[in-house]
């Protein structure tokens, strides 16, 4: 199970907001490094809720069931975190 989360800057708004294929991750912080913290805590409850069944867990081994989650911080030139 492969996933990534974005951060990009909104302007308009002055924060940093996800763009991500985890089902139900939105995450919008002040900060990359709150950002990545909220990411930390909520990623994993939002794959295991949206992305695993209970039929997953006989039939799949608990190694294919591990998520990797790619992080792209956002870009030096978009903001000055």
């Amino acid at each position: 199970m492969r996933f990534y989360i974005k951060a990009l800057w909104d302007e308009e708004s002055g924060v940093f907001y996800s763009e991500s294929d985890i089902m139900g991750l939105h995450i919008e912080a002040e900060t990359v490094e709150e950002f990545q913290a909220i990411m930390k805590d909520l990623a994993p409850v939002m794959i295991m809720e949206n992305h695993v069944s209970k039929k997953d867990f006989s039939k799949k081994s608990i190694l294919d069931m591990i998520p990797s989650i790619f992080f792209t911080p956002p870009s030096l030139g978009n903001a000055a975190a």
